[in-house]
């Protein structure tokens, strides 16, 4: 059975990618991953907050006159907030390269388009394979216009495209006014990937402590419909490649990610629910689904459900709404409390 894809002009021996998270956050870990059949690995991000603290502290100590690296940390610790500097993370991404044989992919998280984006640069030296862009960016304000967060990542991945000549893949959300259209811009200015998408966090309420809750919920696959209908619309549509993130939990996820057009498709949920080895079971079963099916490499399985490019996009899904609205209708409309007739069987 052929696993192999490719991804960001990347060749992967199969198309299950290890999204960031806290098991690609040491070498040891990225090696279980690897070991366990992952066909490659995306770092943790490194976070704008954390550069801009790092080029302050650089400055502070500038002006104290201190040039030790063990000195700087007896004069000024690092914030509470601040887990890892690029130090560090440059550190690990060229520990894990020479570790594993499978591509180790850097993040950056930002929302601005200003210095800290430089250091993709220092990221492509340290031997990644490719970089994804994780504009993780909400615009909590109703003053902001949405051509200003469209324009926002746009800039973003054109300042990061001159500064590095490796692969680069943006990771969006589902958020746009007309996410096919951002998706063609960012395809069009050079985005060698999208990543469909992001997850924001969404804080709640607590009506018994009055107070606002916040936290990260591992993903279930029920939030994989947006990203996979996304897919299947923009897969004849960009040139760019698409990676699939969101609701994986088992391999018929996975395979139904591939025919709507993903180029790979990313995980951590099930990873960190069931653990790294859970990779071989994902891929030993899309093995056996495809056997069933009677595929023989990936390729034949990808975009088989996409929407093909002669199709009017937006008349297809008006349809496919008005058809669900049917059957909606057809299987709920006689649900009423017993002994109430139904208003709509009554003569008007």
């Amino acid at each position: 059975m052929d696993l192999g894809t490719d991804y960001l002009g990347l060749r992967l021996r199969n198309p299950l990618v290890a999204s960031a998270s806290p098991l690609s956050r040491s070498v040891a870990g990225v090696q279980r991953l690897a070991d366990a059949g992952i066909g490659a690995v995306v770092l943790p991000s490194l976070f704008e907050e954390q550069l801009r603290w790092e080029a302050d502290r650089d400055a502070q100590l500038a002006d104290a006159g201190i040039d030790s690296f063990a000195e700087s940390l007896t004069y000024l610790p690092p914030a509470a907030d601040v887990e890892v500097g690029s130090r560090e993370y440059l550190s690990l991404l060229s520990r894990a390269v020479a570790a594993v044989d499978i591509p180790v992919i850097a993040s950056l998280n930002g929302v601005t388009a200003t210095g800290w984006v430089d250091h993709a640069a220092a990221m492509q030296d340290a031997g990644a394979a490719a970089i994804e862009l994780n504009i993780y960016y909400l615009p909590g304000s109703p003053e902001i216009g949405g051509l200003e967060v469209e324009q926002r990542h746009l800039d973003i991945l054109t300042r990061v495209k001159s500064v590095v000549s490796l692969p680069v893949a943006v990771k969006i959300s589902p958020y746009f006014s007309s996410t096919g259209e951002i998706a063609r811009r960012l395809s069009e200015a050079g985005a060698d990937g999208l990543v469909l998408f992001n997850r924001f966090m969404q804080p709640d309420i607590d009506p018994e402590t009055l107070a606002v809750t916040t936290g990260v919920q591992l993903s279930s696959r029920a939030e994989a419909r947006m990203p996979r209908s996304w897919i299947a619309m923009l897969r004849n549509r960009v040139t760019a490649s698409l990676a699939a993130t969101t609701g994986v939990e088992d391999a018929g996820d996975v395979a139904a990610y591939l025919l709507a057009g993903a180029d790979v498709v990313m995980t951590a949920s099930a990873l960190l629910r069931h653990g790294p080895e859970h990779a071989r079971v994902l891929l030993d079963d899309l093995s056996a689904w495809m056997g069933r099916k009677g595929f023989t490499a990936v390729g034949q399985v990808r975009g088989r459900l996409s929407l093909p490019y002669t199709v009017d996009g937006p008349a297809y899904e008006r349809a496919g709404y008005l058809a669900a609205i049917q059957q909606a209708t057809s299987r709920f409309g006689t649900i009423r409390t017993a002994g109430t007739p139904s208003p709509w069987s009554q003569d008007s």
